[in-house]
């Protein structure tokens, strides 16, 4: 029965590892939870910011921030990638990086050199094995992003943005659409489009008093959003990590189980062969007798 042996210590290591991939799965439907409240919570901010960004800078025509202008001058562009930084959430990676790949071939056909800022340990890794220019890096965020750890990677391109060294910068990250979906995005961050800064106005004329001046006052307010619009990123796609993570467990915890019915079925089989073989050479004295 040395074959049964072997096949019970199939089964046994089998089940071990479907606790572990249900164990699994159960934390991440209690992370998944709570990310989507964050990223729920951070929506209407996001909103109310645009609005008042958009106003203000229709407002006050003299003046016109760098953020919403269009540069062609450096052949340079920034990419922010947001992505995990642990594994085991199915495609959810893969399919943001392919997106980042087919934009990085599109760029360097281009002629256009990139500038990359990593969130995450798995992006991070990406552009240094392929070779591009990480200027920045955040990894180890953790489950609850705090803004104040993204601003100082993320500010090196927004600084240079402002100087004229990028003509633009993209961000890439997984968009939560519902739990059994995540969808890998590419948006243009800066110049900021008209479609990202259009108001709701229901016909309101905005006229606003300034304190200290207008410039200040719109400075800071578009450096906020654009916080805002990164930080939003990152909520989304920590939801979308703990939702792909739950689905992978899931189905592996399911596989799993498909896989210890096989294994059992081939060792009652196997002792069932056994078992007739015996009793066959058994049968087989006895008539010799």
């Amino acid at each position: 029965m040395a074959v049964g042996k072997e096949i019970r210590g199939k089964i046994k290591s089998v089940e071990n590892t479907k606790k572990i991939t249900k164990a699994m799965e159960m934390v991440a439907a209690s992370k998944m939870r709570k990310a989507q409240e964050r990223m729920r919570s951070a929506r209407p901010y996001s909103d109310k910011i645009r609005n008042i960004a958009s106003n203000l800078a229709e407002a006050n025509p003299e003046y016109t921030h760098p953020f919403l202008v269009k540069q062609d001058a450096s052949k340079t562009v920034g990419i922010i990638v947001v992505t995990t930084d642990k594994g085991l959430c199915g495609g959810m990676n893969t399919n943001a990086l392919r997106v980042l790949t087919t934009k990085l071939r599109e760029l360097e056909g281009k002629g256009n050199k990139v500038e990359a800022v990593a969130i995450g340990n798995k992006g991070f890794g990406f552009l240094n094995r392929v070779g591009a220019k990480v200027v920045s890096h955040a990894v180890q965020i953790g489950d609850t992003p705090h803004l104040e750890k993204l601003i100082g990677p993320v500010k090196v391109l927004l600084d240079a943005y402002q100087e004229g060294r990028l003509d633009a910068v993209y961000i890439v990250y997984t968009k939560f659409i519902n739990t059994m979906k995540q969808e890998p995005m590419l948006e243009q961050l800066l110049p900021l489009s008209s479609e990202r800064m259009t108001a709701d106005k229901h016909g309101m004329d905005w006229d606003y008093i300034y304190e200290p001046d207008a410039q200040t006052v719109i400075d800071e307010l578009l450096v906020r959003y654009v916080e805002a619009l990164i930080y939003q990123a990152v909520a989304e796609n920590l939801a979308s990590e703990q939702s792909a993570r739950m689905v992978a467990m899931k189905a592996a915890s399911d596989n799993a189980g498909n896989v210890i019915g096989e294994l059992r079925l081939v060792y009652n089989k196997t002792r069932q062969a056994a078992i007739t073989k015996e009793l066959s050479e058994i049968v087989a004295g006895a008539a010799a007798v």
